[in-house]
């Protein structure tokens, strides 16, 4: 089962051409990105939520948010 009460810490770096990458630590096949920083959060959440589906489906453990030596720069939800 999915747990869908979890918050995980996202990394919001602006890119120099413009746009945002989002990356998750405590999921670190996640990187995605958008030109807004509400773009890039959207496409984080919805990487989280079907990275937590697909764990789930395939019995793996659903990781804890796990800490970072960078500061997040956001928190994503999935609800």
């Amino acid at each position: 089962m999915v747990a869908r009460d979890r918050t995980f810490s996202v990394i919001l770096e602006p890119q120099p051409e413009g746009g945002f990458t989002v990356l998750v630590p405590a999921l670190p096949e996640i990187v995605t990105e958008g030109d807004t920083e509400e773009e890039a959060l959207a496409m984080a959440e919805d990487a989280i939520r079907l990275m937590l589906e697909d764990r789930a489906a395939r019995g793996e453990e659903i990781p804890r948010d796990s800490s970072t030596d960078k500061t997040p720069a956001a928190n994503a939800a999935w609800t």
